[in-house]
């Protein structure tokens, strides 16, 4: 005989499983247990010398699993409280598991204090009783949507709803992809604020694949080989696919990036790599010839004042009995539009900026908010990277405007390097290029003028130096321009590269004749030194006998093309 481990009577060995199986109903030794000729045969009679020993009731045999149970006091009692939430080893009222999915629901409940089944109640309702809610919620609670930044609430959750994208517009080469779920490996390039996470997860929600979203900046290649792995199970059990969104995936550099090669060529796993550097520099080439690269475009005002107006719209049906303050109207909201310059997530902070102010009364009524107090009270930051795309970008725009003779344009550019924290230095040394390269022959004095400006720079430092800057960027600007000697110098490298001009001899008269033999083979004995003669004129080939005649140097200043926007104005 045993003891059943669910409602703890008498059973005997052999019919265990059927007892259970019946609900504990069936098989039950309870008469049995009782009677006294039942406890007499299963008590074995003492040994010698041992009858005279007073022999308690509770010698008789127990079994091995009646043994190491728990006393039935304790079990009962623990029977009585709830099961804790996400428990595996909570078990049903039949004694089998209750599965992790299944969770710590009300299915089916412990054995009862009275010693009946969980099936049943005493009174004969066949009522299932409820376990008592665990204290604390099953799910940790996370906090309210009302805690993100605005531009986390507003941000789109359709492709409908991103502003200023033709891509995934209705027409949108990448739109029609999606929708005809043929999603490929992409980078999406694009400013800050442009919406490239947004597309992202739009994209993960049309299509329905598994999403995981990382960031470069704090996830490493062994949780990204993690990753591939269950994307690979995912797709070998379900044949559901991955998209695995990277943001900032330039910040990984280039033997990180060869990661993901595998994956995406094998198919694993669907990349969307999310970049606002040039990916031709910042990406790894292997990677970039798997994956297409969209470009999106900067913000327009129009685009983000659409953006402002509809979170403006939202924030009022969320707070309806916040009255909107009237210092908040299109003026404020097409000054915010332009102030972002194309980036949506500044303009919404500068948003919730301006309602935070306007949500409160004035500390001092005799100084009220107003206008210009908010729009003093918006900072701005430059956006410029001194080892990125605005670094050369600049640069290039600031040399052409010189080249082009426009000092306003040349102003305005070396002004916005300054500011960004460009090396002066860096500035003055491509000022000394142009004073030969674009100046040249129409004014030589120019050359001395940007040196004596690096070298200005460089004793005084900045901010002083911002002047001579100034000085030697508009003087080069107004300057008369020659490309005479830049272009000689560019057709002399344009002849090397034919074939047999590299090695022509020099001529024997030009050579040099430091020794005996020399002179004896004839090396520099025809050369006409031209200071003997009058005015230094003499009749001698100088180029090797392959390029006599071939002129290098162009009588001409400038070019013979003729503008066509140009002559349109002059007309």
């Amino acid at each position: 005989m045993v003891v059943c481990p669910i409602c703890n009577r008498p059973v005997k060995a052999a019919d265990i499983n059927t007892h259970i199986d019946s609900g504990c109903e069936t098989h039950i030794l309870e008469a049995e247990s009782t009677a006294p000729s039942a406890t007499a045969s299963r008590t074995s009679s003492p040994p010698s010398g041992t009858q005279n020993l007073p022999v308690p009731s509770s010698t008789q045999k127990r079994s091995a699993s009646t043994f190491f149970q728990t006393p039935a006091a304790k079990r009962i009692a623990s029977n009585t409280r709830p099961a804790p939430p996400f428990s595996d080893s909570v078990t049903k009222a039949n004694g089998v598991k209750r599965s992790y999915d299944e969770g710590p629901g009300a299915q089916s409940s412990p054995a009862q204090t009275d010693g009946t089944n969980g099936d049943a109640r005493p009174d004969g309702q066949g009522q299932t009783p409820q376990l008592p809610s665990p204290s604390g919620p099953l799910v940790k609670r996370t906090k309210t949507n009302r805690a993100a930044p605005l531009a986390e609430r507003m941000r789109p959750q359709s492709l409908d709803d991103v502003f200023g994208q033709d891509l995934v517009g209705p027409r949108g080469v990448l739109r029609n992809l999606i929708e005809a779920d043929r999603v490929p490996s992409m980078i999406l390039w694009g400013g800050s604020g442009t919406g490239k996470t947004t597309i992202a997860r739009c994209i993960a929600g049309v299509v329905g694949s598994r999403f995981i979203e990382l960031n470069a900046t704090s996830t490493g290649v062994a949780e990204c080989k993690k990753f591939f792995a269950e994307a690979a199970g995912e797709l070998t059990l379900t044949g559901r696919k991955t998209i695995i969104f990277c943001d900032e995936i330039h910040r990984f550099s280039k033997s990180q990036q060869d990661v993901f090669l595998k994956p995406v060529e094998a198919g694993t796993i669907t990349l969307i790599g999310a970049t606002t550097e040039n990916p031709s520099f910042k990406v790894q080439a292997a990677l970039l010839s798997r994956c297409r690269t969209f470009t999106l475009a900067p913000l327009t005002q129009t685009d983000v004042q659409a953006i402002l107006l509809r979170a403006l719209s939202a924030e009022q049906d969320a707070n309806p009995s916040q009255p909107l303050s009237p210092l908040i109207d299109q003026d404020l909201l097409a000054y915010l539009s332009a102030f972002a310059d194309g980036d949506a997530r500044t303009a919404l902070n500068l948003l919730e900026l301006a309602l935070s102010l306007t949500s409160k009364p004035s500390p001092d009524p005799s100084q009220p908010l107003t206008k210009e107090s908010i729009k003093a009270s918006l900072t701005k930051t430059l956006v410029y990277d001194r080892a990125g795309d605005q670094h050369y970008d600049t640069i290039s725009a600031f040399h052409k405007s010189v080249r082009g003779s426009d000092p306003d344009a040349a102003v305005y550019y070396l002004a916005r390097m300054l500011q960004s924290g460009e090396d002066p230095l860096f500035i003055a040394r491509r000022m000394v290029v142009i004073a030969s390269e674009d100046v040249g022959l129409a004014d030589s004095t120019l050359l001395p003028l940007a040196t004596a400006t690096y070298t200005a720079t460089q004793q005084i430092g900045m901010p002083e130096a911002r002047i001579p800057l100034a000085h030697c960027a508009i003087a080069l600007s107004l300057a008369k321009k020659s490309t005479r000697a830049y272009r000689a110098l560019n057709n002399a490298y344009a002849a090397l590269r034919e074939p047999g001009v590299a090695g022509l001899p020099v001529p024997v008269h030009l050579r040099n004749a430091p020794t005996r033999l020399m002179r004896e083979m004839g090396y520099g004995a025809e050369y006409k030194y031209p200071p003997n003669y009058r005015e230094g004129r003499v009749r001698q080939e100088y180029l090797p006998e392959g390029l006599r005649g071939r002129r290098f140097l162009e009588e001409r200043d400038l070019g013979t093309e003729v503008d066509p926007d140009y002559e349109m104005e002059d007309a």
